[in-house]
């Protein structure tokens, strides 16, 4: 055995000697019995039963009484059966076991748990065959199989490490056709921008707007003055702009017409995460049809870089703007986490995805 096994809820029960139990002051599944008591939670510990099986104690701290219809019927002769190690389990319905959760091996077995504990109940079938219960509580759960070719152990995306690696094989090539791609883009009609913002919700507002064009130019770098926030402590640590920096700024209201004359010069917008900057900038347009406009230009560099790690580098666990810096190489100019750095970083990142982006596809030889 093992000197612990982990259960199917994921709770970790160590081995322990029938001793060390007694010592402890643990209760088996037959002691609660007969003291009309019921686990509450997990086993506190688990011993190598006489007959090759597991016997799991329980903390007497995380107990609660038992359902009084399963032993107090004093006028009622309730059916048991005596298993190989001497303990007494009682009969009852389907139903009610599986309020307890108590269920057959065969349907534990369809959920992908093992038994791995003797059965807890009983019951009969209409030809008297004894169908046992166990406790799902008490279960292993076993390794599931590939969902394409149902023959080994799940690896990852619930494929076995053979298909998933066939699998990636295919998503690795249709990905690198996408980012080595010639799309002939006009680097100064790309731009990449990024905000700073108050707070982390939709209801803050910007304090800081960064706009570059694929030249390298700066199209925008400005400070905006909010309108309803006065402090936003937790933010001012990350990008350092105070309330002190922004007093005399403008705001985005009056900021509008000339980002607007910006946007609409753009081929497309790339930023780095613009579920966040969209749900905010998106507010300096008034109809949807317009916002639908912005939208159809914006191009999310985080995205193309989730894309490309789980395809080429599934050792990076994380996949911020820093994360996607370093592993291309790339040195921050000026300071991290604000909105000029970040948006030059995030348009470095977007060359090294997509080196071909400005590009025209060459002319086949003749």
């Amino acid at each position: 055995m093992k000197e612990s096994i982990r259960l199917r809820s994921g709770a970790t029960v160590p081995q322990v000697s029938y001793r060390e139990a007694q010592a402890k002051n643990y209760l088996d599944r037959a002691t609660l019995k007969l003291m009309h008591l019921a686990p509450d939670g997990a086993p506190a510990a688990y011993s190598e039963g006489k007959n090759g099986g597991v016997v799991f104690w329980f903390d007497p701290e995380k107990l609660t009484e038992s359902d009084p219809e399963l032993w107090y019927a004093p006028d009622a002769r309730q059916e048991t059966v005596k298993l190989e190690s001497g303990t007494e389990i009682e009969r009852m319905s389907m139903r009610r076991a599986a309020s307890f959760g108590y269920y057959p091996k065969e349907r534990l077995t369809a959920m992908h748990l093992e038994v791995i504990e003797e059965p807890v109940a009983f019951t009969r079938r209409r030809d008297k065959e004894i169908v046992y219960f166990y406790d799902k509580m008490t279960t292993l759960r076993m390794p599931l199989m590939c969902v394409k070719c149902g023959k080994d152990v799940r690896f990852k995306k619930k494929l076995c490490r053979a298909c998933y690696e066939e699998d990636l094989a295919v998503r690795r090539a249709e990905g690198d056709a996408h980012r080595n791609a010639y799309y002939g883009m006009d680097r100064s009609r790309v731009l990449f921008f990024d905000l700073e913002l108050t707070g982390f919700y939709d209801h803050d507002e910007i304090i800081s707007i960064s706009i570059f064009n694929a030249l390298g130019e700066k199209i925008m770098d400005t400070l905006v003055r909010p309108v309803h926030t006065k402090k936003w402590k937790r933010t001012e640590k990350i990008h350092g702009i105070t309330p002190e920096m922004v007093k005399d700024a403008q705001t985005l209201e009056e900021l509008t017409p000339q980002i607007k004359e910006i946007f609409a010069g753009a081929d497309n917008l790339i930023a780095y995460g613009v579920s966040t900057d969209y749900s905010h900038i998106k507010y300096i347009y008034a109809t949807e049809k317009e916002r639908k406009a912005l939208h159809s230009k914006i191009r999310c560099c985080a995205n193309e870089f989730v894309r490309y790690i789980h395809e080429h580098r599934p050792d990076i666990e994380h996949a911020s703007l820093t994360d996607a810096m370093a592993c291309f190489g790339i040195e921050w100019d000026g300071v991290a986490h604000t909105s000029i750095a970040d948006t030059i970083g995030c348009m470095k990142v977007w060359e090294k995805l997509f080196p071909h982006y400005y590009e025209n596809e060459p002319e086949a030889n003749e």
